[in-house]
Protein backbone atom coordinates (compact mmCIF):
# COMPACT_ATOMS: atom_id res chain seq x y z
CA UNK A 1 0.00 0.00 0.00
CA UNK A 2 1.19 3.45 -0.94
CA UNK A 3 2.15 6.32 1.50
CA UNK A 4 -0.40 8.33 -0.08
CA UNK A 5 -3.29 5.91 0.56
CA UNK A 6 -1.91 5.04 4.24
CA UNK A 7 -2.13 8.95 5.16
CA UNK A 8 -5.74 9.12 3.11
CA UNK A 9 -7.06 6.34 5.21
CA UNK A 10 -5.77 7.64 8.24
CA UNK A 11 -7.54 11.25 7.94
CA UNK A 12 -10.30 9.23 6.50
CA UNK A 13 -10.99 7.64 9.77
CA UNK A 14 -10.31 10.21 11.74
CA UNK A 15 -12.74 12.54 9.96
CA UNK A 16 -14.95 9.73 10.63
CA UNK A 17 -14.67 9.40 14.28
CA UNK A 18 -15.03 13.29 14.98
CA UNK A 19 -18.27 12.96 12.85
CA UNK A 20 -19.35 10.21 15.24
CA UNK A 21 -18.33 12.20 18.39
CA UNK A 22 -19.65 15.64 16.94
CA UNK A 23 -23.01 13.58 16.32
CA UNK A 24 -23.50 12.24 19.68
CA UNK A 25 -22.44 15.48 21.42
CA UNK A 26 -25.12 17.18 19.51
CA UNK A 27 -27.89 14.50 19.98
CA UNK A 28 -27.36 14.76 23.67
CA UNK A 29 -29.45 17.49 25.75
CA UNK A 30 -29.02 18.08 29.30
CA UNK A 31 -31.82 19.55 31.42
CA UNK A 32 -30.98 23.24 32.67
CA UNK A 33 -31.70 23.66 36.16
CA UNK A 34 -33.49 26.40 36.98
CA UNK A 35 -32.29 29.70 38.50
CA UNK A 36 -32.06 29.51 42.26
CA UNK A 37 -32.81 33.18 42.06
CA UNK A 38 -34.05 35.88 39.18
CA UNK A 39 -31.28 36.69 37.47
CA UNK A 40 -30.62 40.29 36.88
CA UNK A 41 -31.96 42.07 33.26
CA UNK A 42 -29.26 44.01 31.43
CA UNK A 43 -31.10 47.07 32.99
CA UNK A 44 -30.10 46.43 35.94
CA UNK A 45 -26.55 45.72 34.78
CA UNK A 46 -24.53 49.16 34.88
CA UNK A 47 -22.96 49.99 31.66
CA UNK A 48 -19.30 50.34 33.40
CA UNK A 49 -19.65 46.78 34.34
CA UNK A 50 -17.06 44.95 32.04
CA UNK A 51 -16.18 41.98 34.20
CA UNK A 52 -17.00 38.54 33.16
CA UNK A 53 -19.23 36.57 36.09
CA UNK A 54 -17.93 33.44 37.13
CA UNK A 55 -19.22 30.57 35.86
CA UNK A 56 -19.31 27.96 38.88
CA UNK A 57 -20.88 24.76 38.74
CA UNK A 58 -22.02 22.61 41.33
CA UNK A 59 -19.53 19.75 43.21
CA UNK A 60 -20.28 16.48 41.64
CA UNK A 61 -20.60 13.77 43.56
CA UNK A 62 -20.27 10.00 42.22
CA UNK A 63 -24.20 9.59 43.62
CA UNK A 64 -25.63 12.88 43.88
CA UNK A 65 -27.53 11.51 39.97
CA UNK A 66 -28.01 8.43 40.92
CA UNK A 67 -29.67 9.31 44.47
CA UNK A 68 -31.80 12.28 42.96
CA UNK A 69 -35.16 12.04 42.09
CA UNK A 70 -35.93 13.24 38.83
CA UNK A 71 -37.85 16.48 38.19
CA UNK A 72 -38.76 15.81 35.09
CA UNK A 73 -42.04 13.68 34.38
CA UNK A 74 -42.85 10.31 35.76
CA UNK A 75 -40.93 7.55 33.17
CA UNK A 76 -43.13 5.19 31.39
CA UNK A 77 -41.82 1.25 31.89
CA UNK A 78 -43.42 0.16 29.03
CA UNK A 79 -42.96 3.32 26.57
CA UNK A 80 -38.87 4.31 28.49
CA UNK A 81 -37.30 1.07 29.66
CA UNK A 82 -38.69 -1.76 27.84
CA UNK A 83 -37.90 -0.56 24.49
CA UNK A 84 -34.02 0.44 25.84
CA UNK A 85 -34.11 -3.03 27.16
CA UNK A 86 -34.91 -5.01 24.28
CA UNK A 87 -32.30 -2.90 21.89
CA UNK A 88 -29.62 -3.73 23.98
CA UNK A 89 -29.82 -6.25 26.69
CA UNK A 90 -32.61 -8.67 25.53
CA UNK A 91 -29.49 -10.80 22.98
CA UNK A 92 -28.11 -12.28 26.68
CA UNK A 93 -31.36 -11.47 28.90
CA UNK A 94 -33.46 -13.14 27.02
CA UNK A 95 -35.16 -15.76 24.84
CA UNK A 96 -33.22 -19.00 24.99
CA UNK A 97 -29.93 -17.08 26.24
CA UNK A 98 -29.82 -16.12 29.71
CA UNK A 99 -26.60 -14.69 30.86
CA UNK A 100 -26.64 -14.70 34.72
CA UNK A 101 -30.30 -15.77 35.07
CA UNK A 102 -31.58 -12.92 34.47
CA UNK A 103 -34.66 -11.98 32.06
CA UNK A 104 -35.42 -8.22 31.07
CA UNK A 105 -38.08 -9.76 28.62
CA UNK A 106 -41.08 -8.25 30.70
CA UNK A 107 -41.28 -6.27 34.24
CA UNK A 108 -42.04 -9.20 36.35
CA UNK A 109 -38.55 -10.89 35.13
CA UNK A 110 -36.37 -7.78 35.57
CA UNK A 111 -37.75 -8.03 39.07
CA UNK A 112 -37.31 -11.11 39.87
CA UNK A 113 -33.77 -10.46 39.62
CA UNK A 114 -30.97 -12.61 38.58
CA UNK A 115 -28.95 -15.68 40.25
CA UNK A 116 -26.88 -13.08 42.32
CA UNK A 117 -29.90 -11.68 43.86
CA UNK A 118 -32.07 -8.35 42.65
CA UNK A 119 -31.09 -6.18 40.09
CA UNK A 120 -32.98 -3.44 40.98
CA UNK A 121 -33.86 -1.39 44.18
CA UNK A 122 -36.88 0.38 43.53
CA UNK A 123 -36.19 4.00 44.74
CA UNK A 124 -32.41 3.95 44.97
CA UNK A 125 -30.65 3.93 41.94
CA UNK A 126 -27.19 4.86 44.14
CA UNK A 127 -27.88 0.98 45.17
CA UNK A 128 -29.76 -0.61 42.44
CA UNK A 129 -26.56 -3.64 40.30
CA UNK A 130 -28.36 -2.64 36.67
CA UNK A 131 -27.86 1.08 37.51
CA UNK A 132 -24.30 0.45 38.21
CA UNK A 133 -23.54 -1.71 35.44
CA UNK A 134 -24.70 0.63 32.63
CA UNK A 135 -23.44 3.76 34.30
CA UNK A 136 -19.96 1.94 34.15
CA UNK A 137 -20.65 0.96 30.49
CA UNK A 138 -19.65 -2.80 31.94
CA UNK A 139 -23.55 -3.19 30.24
CA UNK A 140 -23.95 -4.36 27.31
CA UNK A 141 -20.78 -6.53 26.90
CA UNK A 142 -21.64 -6.74 23.30
CA UNK A 143 -23.14 -4.36 21.07
CA UNK A 144 -23.38 -0.76 21.54
CA UNK A 145 -23.15 0.96 25.35
CA UNK A 146 -26.42 2.83 26.13
CA UNK A 147 -26.46 6.58 25.55
CA UNK A 148 -26.50 9.04 28.45
CA UNK A 149 -29.83 9.80 28.01
CA UNK A 150 -30.53 6.48 27.92
CA UNK A 151 -29.03 5.81 31.26
CA UNK A 152 -30.65 9.01 32.62
CA UNK A 153 -34.02 7.64 31.89
CA UNK A 154 -33.35 4.32 33.47
CA UNK A 155 -31.92 5.99 36.33
CA UNK A 156 -34.88 8.44 37.05
CA UNK A 157 -37.39 5.19 36.36
CA UNK A 158 -35.63 3.49 39.31
CA UNK A 159 -35.55 6.43 41.79
CA UNK A 160 -39.36 7.01 40.80
CA UNK A 161 -39.90 3.70 42.54
CA UNK A 162 -39.48 1.80 39.18
CA UNK A 163 -42.98 1.54 38.72
CA UNK A 164 -44.34 -1.43 36.17
CA UNK A 165 -46.35 1.65 34.15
Amino acid sequence: MSFVKARFKVKFAVLVLLIGILTACASQTTPTPAPASPQPTEAAVSATDTSIPAITEPAATETSAATEPAAAASVSFTNDILPILESRCVNCHGGDRLEEGLSVRTYEDLMSGSENGPVLVPGDAAHSKLVELVVNQKMPKRGPKLTPPQIQLIMDWVNQGAQDN
